[in-house]
Formats: structure tokens, C-alpha cells, sequence
């Protein structure tokens, strides 16, 4: 390997520091030039020369064997190319949100597969398109995404503290595998399948998309004989649990932070939240002012956990309000839920004829379950799918449960509230008038936190002061923003008329069960005389 004279790279420091970027052509060779400013430590590539200053300047040069050029962002950090492997072994797709993302041999194996696929068939956002059109964006897309920002990730990482921390390619490689299947094993119509359909099949049970993912990897590794060594494969999936009830980094050795990029269990800062945060505000028309590449810059791995400069911390706060707001207004939308409601009834009346809820034990049944489970039962011609039939022609048609009215939990009963039922409104009716069934009812109790329930978030996160600082620290809340709330829960009951008749008995039952419980009206104004006086 021949190195360039001192003097031209001289040059190129020089104009590294006048431009933003600088683009590159070798015809013989491939030039790779990195520039980190004061970091502290040495970046390993591979093949290649590091030349470091201890106060100054990082410079790597690596001159690889084919034609091809490059475009390095010096301030930025990040790289338009895949590090020492070679572009015709990779397939490129251009997404809406990233630009072009560059897949790679091991990932196309899982991609190629038809369990993967089905997520093509999977919205991101369930039933949300019924109210944000634009809101049909599939967890295929998604699942790339976090591919390629959990890629992203770890190089940042790698360029400042790979030989510090022993990253190897290998571990890059797992990294990205776990953002591309995190979501292999997700049920249809997004959460709804599993927090409220699966629940009321099999009387509480708890079964989390994570774990099924899990099995959903095994099952294509087996399926379709792709060639990963066991340890490997282990890795892959415990970073997709990594977050779950069931993940833990407590029995990782080494390179726990790994198992932070993808699904992080430990402060809830991860590429998943990345990538949906942006692309569902862009799909439903909704403005978003969180900029993840701030944070995917500045990150830094101290005692084996991912840290932030401690000046990014309203960057960090604006990620988790973001999300919330994405609840409030899309995921839990008053129609949205209303919608979601009456498929969960719809599945339920067609779940023994169809065995819906048994496949989720095996794997090679529960890939071909997808959103358009509702095609079938809407265009079956069986007498004991009538009933799943009619409720889905009554969305086709518009004609939805009623929402009547909502309230939120006050903040001194948060502790000790109990999830509301249709019982609790039907005690509630007073007597005389119109005999409310438990069947005419349907309440809604939707949780909206910051992540950490009514924690402040920033408190699980670790802080450094500027690069080059050992110390790491968390916020506590009365360091941070007044300006930023104090509370960081919200539970918020609302309840609906299977029946539009049944609007204005539903609304003063459950105007009866607030006086009852908190001794006021805790909703925000009565429900409109417009709903109550409808009729079929």
C-alpha cells in the first residue's frame, strides 16, 4: 500500500475545513478520508492508516482496489458508502424518508423470504388510514428503516471509539439484522391484535410482538436453510427483545450498548422511535420538529452505555413528546380507536370460524395472517361469518360506534385508578328512562406516557458535560426547563355507543359515574345536543 504525500493531505485538511463536503474520485483506487476533529479516540477500519494528533486532527486513508467515488461530510460523521464491502454484492432501494439504502447479502437472504414480505401487507399504523388517508405505509418500509439508521448508528459509534470499544464488522452486520426483523413476528392492525384482540380470546394473556419475532427468525433461518451461525443468531434476537418484559442486558459481558440500538430497554432512546417518529408525522401530514441525526452525531458510549451531551437534552425531551403527540392525535385518535373497536368485535365473532388467534403458537401459520384478514371475512359468503361481516360493512359504510365523551384521570387518582368497564357506566344510568345493555357500550382506557410512565424520562438517561468529560450524570427535574411538564402521564376514559340512539342515555351514564367517582364532571364540556338527538 502506497500512501499519499504529506502534502496533499495537507491540502485536503485545508479544504476540509473551508467547505462543508468534498467529493472524491480515485480512477484506480478508492480514497477514504474521515476528518473527527477532537475526539479522543482512534478509529479501526480494517485495512487501512490512522494518522492522530492527541488535541487535533483524525485522518484515515484507506485505498481500496476498484473505480469508485466518495462524498464525506467532515462535520457530520457520516459515510454514502458501505464500509469494505464491495457495491455489487448490495441491492440499493430508495426510501421516502432515507434516501437510498444499501442492503446487504445476509439481509436479502431474510428479505427474499415470504414471512418477510408479509409485512408489505402489514400498515404501520393499523386503522389510522381510515382518518389520515395518507397513513398507508407498511412495516416493510419501516423494518428497512431501522435497518439502515441501526446501521448508521453503529458506524457513528465505530468512526469515534472502534478501537476503544472493539467493534468489529460482525457486530455492525447483527446490529442492522436486528433492526430489519425487530418487527418480523408483528400481528395486524398494528397494536390493536395484541393489546386488545388477543386479551379478550384468551382471557388476558400476555403476548408481545417481540417474542413472536423471536420465533418468526428461528422459524426463517430454518424454513429457508439460511446459512448464520448459532451465537450470531442469538445476538440478533436478543437485541429485538432487548426492550421487552423478557430482554435484559443484565447477562451481557460485553458490548451491552449493542443491545441499546434497536430496542432500548434501558431509556427508551432508540432507532425504532427514529425512524417511526419521522416517517408516520410525514405519512399522516403532520409537521415534526425532532431531528434524530442530532442525536445519532453527538452520541458516545461511556460504561458500556449510550450517553448524550447534556445540551441535547431538550433534543431528547422533544423525541418523547413527539411520540406522545403522535398518540394523542393518530395512534388513540378518538375514530381511529372507535374504528379499531368494532374490528376487534369483528374478529372476535369470526375468530372460531377462522382460528385467528391459534396461530400466534406456530409460526408457519402466523406469517400468513396480515391486515387483510378483513378482505376475507368481507367477501366470505358464510353463514357463521355474518355477524364479523356486518360489522365490517357498517366502517365500509361510515356507520361507527358513537363516540360520546372522554375525560382525563385527575392526577391524585392516577395511583389507584382502575381500568373503567361498560359495568361500571350501565350501575351509572339512572332510572326511568331508556335500560342501557352491557353489550350497547364500549369504553376505551388509553395510557399515553413519556415512556417511563409517570417518571420523567431524562432521569433513566445518561448525560456527558462535552467530549473529552469522563463524568456522566443524569437530570433530575428540578435542573431542567420549567417550561417542560411536570407530569408525564395521561389516562384518558372514553366511552361509545354501539348504538346511535343510545348516544344521549350512554352520555349522562357516563356523566353519572364522574360525579359518582371524583364528585364532579371531569369531561371538558357535556356532549352535543347534534350526537344526542341522532338517530339511524
Amino acid at each position: 500500500m502506497t500512501l499519499f504525500k504529506p502534502t496533499f493531505l495537507h491540502v485536503w485538511m485545508t479544504l476540509s475545513l473551508q467547505t462543508d463536503k468534498i467529493n472524491i474520485s480515485v480512477s484506480d483506487g478508492f480514497l477514504v478520508l474521515i476528518w473527527i476533529g477532537h475526539r479522543r479516540s482512534v478509529t479501526d477500519v480494517g485495512m487501512g492508516q490512522v494518522v492522530q494528533r492527541r488535541h487535533g486532527f483524525l485522518v484515515l486513508i484507506w485505498i481500496g482496489d476498484r473505480r469508485s467515488s466518495c462524498t464525506e461530510r467532515t462535520m457530520g460523521l457520516s459515510t454514502n458508502f458501505e464500509d469494505l464491502t464491495d457495491r455489487r454484492l448490495l441491492k440499493q432501494v430508495h426510501d421516502n424518508v432515507h434516501g437510498n439504502i444499501y442492503l446487504e447479502p445476509i439481509s436479502l437472504k431474510f428479505i427474499d423470504t415470504e414471512e418477510f414480505q408479509r409485512l408489505r401487507e402489514l400498515k404501520q399504523l393499523g386503522l389510522s388510514n381510515m382518518v389520515y388517508p395518507g397513513a398507508v405505509h407498511s412495516r416493510f418500509e419501516h423494518s428497512l428503516g431501522v435497518y439502515w439508521l441501526a446501521g448508521k448508528a453503529v458506524d457513528t459509534i465505530k468512526t469515534c471509539q472502534g478501537l476503544e470499544l472493539g467493534i468489529e464488522r460482525s457486530d455492525i452486520k447483527l446490529v442492522k439484522l436486528a433492526g430489519l426483523l425487530h418487527d418480523v413476528g408483528h400481528g395486524p392492525f398494528s397494536h390493536m391484535f395484541e393489546k386488545e384482540f388477543l386479551p379478550r380470546v384468551f382471557n388476558g394473556l400476555t403476548w408481545s410482538h417481540e417474542d413472536m419475532s423471536v420465533k418468526m427468525v428461528d422459524h426463517i433461518v430454518d424454513e429457508h436453510n439460511i446459512d448464520i451461525d448459532p451465537d450470531s443468531l442469538t445476538k440478533v434476537k436478543q437485541m429485538i427483545i432487548a426492550s421487552s418484559e423478557h430482554g435484559s442486558t443484565e447477562n451481557m459481558k460485553e458490548k451491552k450498548f449493542l443491545y441499546d440500538i434497536v430496542a432500548n430497554g434501558r431509556n427508551g432512546i432508540d432507532v425504532d422511535k427514529f425512524d417511526y417518529i419521522v416517517r408516520d408525522s410525514r405519512a399522516c401530514g403532520l409537521g415534526c420538529n425532532f431531528h434524530f441525526e442530532r442525536l445519532m452525531e453527538s452520541m458516545q458510549v461511556m460504561g458500556d452505555e449510550i450517553c448524550y451531551r447534556a445540551k441535547d437534552y431538550l433534543t431528547i425531551h422533544k423525541l418523547f413528546a413527539t411520540r406522545a403527540d403522535l398518540h394523542r392525535t393518530v395512534y388513540t385518535h378518538a375514530k381511529v380507536k372507535a374504528i379499531e373497536l368494532m374490528v376487534v368485535d369483528a374478529l372476535l365473532k369470526a375468530n372460531d370460524s377462522l382460528d385467528i388467534a391459534t396461530s400466534i403458537h406456530q409460526p408457519a401459520e402466523f406469517w400468513k395472517l396480515d391486515d387483510t384478514i378483513l378482505k376475507i371475512i368481507e367477501i366470505s359468503n358464510t353463514q357463521e361469518l355474518k355477524e364479523a361481516r356486518d360489522i365490517i360493512q357498517r366502517i365500509r359504510r361510515r356507520e361507527l360506534y358513537q363516540f360520546c365523551n372522554e375525560f382525563s384521570v385527575p392526577k391524585d387518582k392516577m395511583e389507584h385508578f382502575k381500568t373503567i368497564t361498560p359495568q361500571d357506566i350501565i350501575c351509572s344510568q339512572k332510572t326511568g328512562g331508556v335500560t342501557l345493555e352491557e353489550e350497547d357500550i364500549v369504553v376505551s382506557n388509553v395510557k399515553i406516557d413519556l415512556t417511563r410512565g409517570r417518571n420523567n424520562p431524562l432521569q433513566s438517561i445518561k448525560f456527558f458535560k462535552d467530549y473529552g468529560s469522563d463524568e456522566v450524570f443524569s437530570i433530575q427535574d428540578d435542573r431542567i426547563s420549567h417550561l417542560l411538564p411536570a407530569f408525564y402521564q395521561d389516562m384518558i376514559v372514553r366511552v361509545y355507543s354501539k348504538k346511535p340512539e343510545l348516544v344521549e342515555a350512554v352520555s349522562e351514564a357516563f356523566e353519572n359515574f364522574q360525579l359518582k367517582t371524583f364528585g364532579k364532571k371531569a369531561q371538558v364540556h357535556s356532549t352535543p345536543d347534534s350526537k344526542k338527538q341522532r338517530r339511524r
